[in-house]
């Protein structure tokens, strides 16, 4: 009989249960599926997070302290505009306090322009061309957040059910991670990053203890991520956080076409919708503005409101017929207050401000940007441990036969 075919049990160790098993097998093929998508997503995070910041310090031009003076309208922007680009159309221009107006003009993706001027005055202060397919450094940032620079069609799927799955990949670790008795070494093992350790064991611990305090943030961002890219989650969501309700449909709002040149100037019925909105919200800190295409009669006006610079969840949308001024009815969400809106419209208003830490203003921000970095290290890690876990696996195989051959009867 052969005594050495068969390695005994070490004393007091314990079986893990199947629960954990199956946690542990999930965690780690699912991470080896997604790693490289969610290494990019997380990345790019870390640096959209702060773009507005970034932005301010890489063009202090763009910086406008902000003066107890009126601003100048839409209307005199795309004046401006076609002062020097007659034949561009003026897609939305964007107000916020403290910066320049940011203007857009052209087709978007197909290659536009980008003109930025002080709210003031109106005085030029930059402008951006851009071919078709050119972006800017943000914009290039975001495409991969949101596309991995791919295709929208195509990557868009990809990055959103990837996000689905990493979901899966925290709440297996935290099972991995939950010590099955709450003794001193356990706490230290879950709780502390041993520095003085082996490489191997530094990044365990950078893995397993990084990952459990950064959870509850990269889970909030990967919730809130999939509202934009997952249909039946973003609707189910708001089903569940709004007792039942079916989230309405967004419905772009239409101008009477027939209408058309009976009551107002394409020019007076800008201006005449800024101001109405600016009565109702003087207070406002930001303005985003669409204009209505003049050669589409059904085109309308969109305006939206923010309160308070740096954040969106408080904001308020309005729509107008471009012939009649109208007050026209779309997206039923931001269409009301934030404060008349009920839990689960407050929480999908909230749902960009979550995603990007701005709800609890620089502080979130903060914890977004780390907790997308550890995020972004997660894979990293992982796949280190993987990778000593299998040479190791493979040496003790190596080692196994090397000693059943040393013992093998004669």
């Amino acid at each position: 009989m052969n005594f050495f075919s068969r390695k005994p049990k070490p004393a007091g160790k314990k079986k893990r249960s199947l629960f954990y098993r199956i946690s542990a097998w999930l965690h780690l093929w699912l991470g080896l599926i997604t790693g490289l998508v969610m290494l990019i997503v997380c990345v790019t995070a870390c640096i959209w997070v702060f773009h507005d910041e970034i932005t301010r310090l890489t063009e202090p031009e763009t910086v406008i302290a902000h003066q107890d003076k009126p601003v100048i309208t839409p209307n005199q922007v795309k004046a401006i505009a076609a002062a020097r680009y007659p034949d561009k159309k003026a897609g939305y221009v964007t107000y916020q306090q403290g910066t320049a107006i940011y203007l857009s003009l052209g087709e978007g993706r197909k290659g536009n322009t980008v003109m930025r001027l002080n709210p003031y005055t109106g005085q030029v202060i930059s402008v951006e061309e851009h071919k078709a397919g050119e972006t800017d450094f943000f914009r290039f940032i975001l495409n991969g957040h949101r596309f991995l620079w791919m295709p929208s069609e195509i990557g868009r799927p990809i990055v959103n059910y990837s996000t689905l799955i990493f979901v899966i990949i925290l709440i297996t670790g935290m099972v991995m991670w939950w010590p099955q008795k709450w003794t001193k070494a356990t706490r230290n093992q879950s709780f502390k990053v041993k520095w003085k350790a082996s490489f191997k064991r530094v990044n365990y611990d950078l893995h397993n203890v990084l990952g459990f305090y950064s959870l509850l943030v990269v889970l909030a961002m990967a919730l809130t991520g999939m509202v934009y890219g997952i249909k039946w989650y973003s609707q189910g969501l708001y089903w569940v956080t709004s007792a039942g309700q079916t989230l309405p449909e967004f419905k772009r709002p239409q101008s009477d076409s027939l209408q058309a040149g009976k009551l107002y100037s394409p020019e007076q019925a800008m201006d005449l919708a800024w101001g109405k909105v600016l009565s109702k919200h003087p207070e406002a800190e930001g303005f985003y503005y669409t204009f209505a295409d003049t050669s589409k009669p059904k085109a309308a006006i969109n305006i939206t409101i923010y309160p308070t610079v740096g954040k969106y969840y408080n904001n308020r949308s309005y729509a107008f017929d471009q012939h009649t001024l109208e007050q026209l009815r779309g997206n039923k969400v931001y269409e009301t207050s934030f404060e008349e809106a009920g839990f689960g419209g407050k929480l999908r208003r909230m749902n960009y401000d979550i995603h990007v830490g701005s709800i609890l203003g620089l502080p979130g921000k903060i914890l977004a940007f780390f907790g997308a970095l550890i995020g972004a290290s997660l894979p990293v890690t992982g796949l280190l441990v993987w990778l000593g876990r299998k040479k190791k696996s493979k040496k003790g195989a190596v080692k196994k036969q090397q000693t059943a051959k040393a013992f093998q009867p004669v």
